[in-house]
């Protein structure tokens, strides 16, 4: 039995809990100032009128605190919104492949967000045609948009041409993906059409964003580009003299994304730990450079909830990037049989595969295992060529095993195929193939890693326990949140009303933790956001 003063405790913390209705409309209200008064129920909530006037009632009482409106477009920094023409500090990120297509990237820009083209392993005309639809349906001289431009660690004249045709469509921004040090392509971008203004400030032709989750990646993007760099580019007529000149007062990237434990290529890092380390450094280079404009710093990775969104802006980030939740939008370059694996994905659901553009280096990307073998194939196929150096090496039933539970099809066959791409494509891989038969084992496996993801798209259910579907835990944490709403079916899952809802609920999440500073007691659903359509 409870004594009388267990009673008489749980009366007291009974009594300091505020009405639903107050906590509720102080919820619901985000975009008008709300007051804390004392009462004899503990700090209470009072939400005022738009223009925030303390009446002679509220003064009469123990006024505690007095908190702004919460909008969504000013969680993050205003600067962001601002320098890029957007409504909210929010990006739809660049999923490779065109699984960010072109029409995402519109509806992203419609919906009031910064949206990249997943222009990252497409060929030029294909990227050309990305942009082309994206200027068609926006107009040229539009904002808020951009593509992809990822580390190619085999063929740098194939990064030099695509940011050069990033130039020649007007292409303003530019995300940079999966870089472990800077490339030419990339201080090209950053420096070509670089001038001054009326009033002497550098102005930029194209803007880098640049995703990174290292600090010594973060560094070189946060400092001006290499001396060496500019002046090789300068002798190869790719830029002036002027722009070279101009390059050496600003850093290459001026938003700088902490990529964190997100879905492809991924150190696994916390975000926590990662978004004020990145911070630090920018306002260390920043002040060492004494730059006219301080570059951003934003957040990706894990992002599939509003408390996510919300503690990613608590941490400092000037704009958030979702990437995996996307992937199951209507918009989404996957099939629709890839895009329900993604839907049926919960946040442990993923494991890390063998990249295929750096499988010598032992790099790894994060898949979903859910549905698929891909993760434990991919590692099978490091193994064994960690193991041996050819296929001749190797013992013939293990090649034969190989082929039938992996690769399902003989290595053979594959090469047959490979070598014909390589030889149009880039015949110095054939030559060092024929010359070296691990190579050529290397070329045989990335075959099948990068099919993985093309299987995907397509929808090849045939080859389904072998999609590579990128992807990180936020997924399944999207899920979770959005079971029971009108978000959780496929069909529903529109770019526009991910980010609006993650947005929505991230601002009322923030007025959720001012009350709770203030001293109102919170119940559970004061951080448990629910979907609902947004205009």
């Amino acid at each position: 039995m409870q004594s009388n003063a267990m009673l008489r405790q749980a009366a007291v913390s009974a009594a300091a809990v505020p009405r639903r209705s107050d906590v509720g409309e102080a919820l619901a209200e985000i975009r008008r100032p709300v007051a804390v008064v004392g009462s004899d129920r503990g700090p209470r909530p009072v939400v005022l009128d738009d223009a925030g006037h303390l009446t002679p009632e509220i003064m009469s009482q123990n006024l505690l605190a007095v908190f702004p409106p919460v909008y969504p477009e000013w969680l993050g920094e205003r600067g962001f919104t601002v320098a890029h023409g957007v409504r909210f500090p929010y990006v739809v990120g660049e999923m490779a492949r065109g699984i960010a297509t072109a029409r995402m990237t519109v509806e992203g820009v419609r919906a009031g967000a910064m949206a990249f083209f997943g222009s990252a392993g497409l060929d030029l005309h294909a990227i050309r045609t990305g942009v082309e639809e994206i200027q068609d349906a926006l107009g040229r001289e539009s904002r808020g948009w951009g593509a992809n431009l990822i580390h190619n660690l085999h063929d740098e004249g194939n990064e030099l041409a695509t940011a050069e045709l990033f130039h020649h469509l007007d292409v303003r921004y530019v995300s940079a993906s999966a870089f472990m040090r800077l490339t030419p392509a990339i201080v090209l971008y950053a420096a070509k059409g670089l001038r001054r203004d009326a009033n002497g400030r550098i102005v930029r032709a194209g803007h880098i964003f640049a995703k990174v989750s290292r600090e010594e990646v973060a560094r070189q993007f946060l400092s001006p580009a290499p001396d060496a760099m500019l002046r090789a580019l300068v002798a190869e007529g790719r830029i002036t003299a002027e722009e070279a000149q101009l390059a050496t007062g600003i850093p290459v990237a001026e938003d700088i994304t902490a990529e964190a434990d997100s879905g492809g290529h991924t150190d696994n890092r916390a975000l926590t730990v990662l978004l004020p380390r990145l911070i630090f450094l920018r306002d260390q280079i920043a002040a060492a450079y004494n730059y006219a404009v301080v570059p951003r710093v934003g957040a990706a990775g894990g992002l599939g909830t509003p408390a996510a969104v919300a503690a990613a802006f608590a941490t400092g980030a000037a704009y958030v990037l979702t990437g995996s939740a996307n992937q199951s939008a209507v918009e989404s370059g996957l099939s629709g049989d890839a895009r329900n694996l993604l839907a049926q994905a919960q946040s442990t659901d993923v494991a890390m595969a063998p990249a295929s553009d750096m499988f010598e280096m032992g790099v790894t990307v994060q898949v979903l295992k859910r549905g698929t073998l891909f993760a434990q194939r991919g590692q099978r196929l490091a193994q064994f060529y960690s193991k041996y150096l050819s296929f001749e090496e190797a013992p013939v039933d293990e090649v034969t095993n190989l082929e039938t539970t992996v690769l399902g099809r003989k290595v053979a066959d594959i090469w047959a195929e490979t070598e014909s791409h390589f030889s149009k494509s880039d015949p110095r891989q054939v030559e060092r193939a024929r010359a070296d038969p691990r190579h050529r084992m290397a070329l045989v496996f990335r075959w099948y890693l990068f099919m993985g993801s093309q299987w995907a798209r397509d929808g090849d259910v045939a080859r389904r326990a072998d999609y590579q579907i990128w992807c990180g835990p936020a997924m399944g944490a999207f899920n979770d949140w959005v079971r029971g709403s009108f978000l959780e079916p496929l069909e529903a899952r529109t770019v526009r009303q991910i980010a609006l809802n993650l947005l929505e609920g991230a601002a009322t999440v923030t007025r959720a933790g001012q009350l709770r500073a203030a001293g109102v007691a919170l119940p559970a659903f004061a951080f448990d956001f629910r979907p609902r359509p947004l205009g």
